[in-house]
């Protein structure tokens, strides 16, 4: 499987952000999109996933097969929101975005012991810190099977143990097939992953 982007150009507020970007990931690889601040990352990340109209160029997935034909078939989203509701459990969220997105690897206990939090599913998501808040995001990552992983700021506050836990999460993400492409300030213990420089806004 490959995830192609092809002389993709996005805009925000009707605004040019970037323009000619291409990139081709591979499954078992892994990009690391860098840049300043408004050199268009996120806006990079939401027009991989859909969520964005490309003002020029395309994405696509090829030999996705029948399982995935399509870019929005293929992929996970982690933004800066968790995309959880503050007032259900920790399990109730992950239950609904197992059967929202189909079976994973793990099930909830076992996606929840592999980001550090088991035994606090029963909690409601709002009374969560805010690492925790975040590990179980993660965790939406491992319950539902999706090779492709777009990350945006994933490690937003984590601990050192925490960060170090989503690295080695990564890691054998892509030693079984999966794709991750991440943007961040920070690195992320991804080894030798492709990196695409954004420029400076335009």
């Amino acid at each position: 499987m490959r995830l192609i982007a092809e002389n993709l150009s996005g805009e925000r507020g009707g605004e040019p952000v970037f323009e000619g970007i291409g990139f081709s990931v591979t499954d078992g690889e892994s990009l690391v999109v860098t840049g300043p601040n408004g050199s268009g990352k996120s806006t990079l990340l939401r027009v991989v996933a859909g969520f964005l109209p490309a003002a020029e160029g395309q994405v696509r997935i090829a030999e996705g097969g029948e399982e995935f034909p399509t870019v929005a078939s293929a992929c996970h989203y982690l933004g800066h929101q968790n995309a959880m509701k503050t007032a259900l459990t920790v399990t109730e969220n992950l239950v609904f975005w197992r059967q929202f997105s189909g079976e994973g690897r793990f099930d909830v206990s076992g996606a929840l012991d592999e980001v550090g939090l088991g035994g606090i599913g029963h909690l409601p998501f709002g009374y969560l810190s805010t690492g925790q808040r975040r590990r179980a995001a993660i965790a939406k990552l491992l319950v539902s099977h999706r090779p492709v992983w777009l990350l945006d700021e994933p490690t937003a506050g984590l601990d050192k143990a925490s960060e170090e836990r989503f690295a080695a999460l990564m890691r054998r993400h892509c030693a079984t097939g999966g794709i991750v492409v991440a943007a961040t300030h920070l690195p992320l213990g991804l080894g030798n992953a492709k990196t695409l420089e954004m420029g400076a806004q335009i």
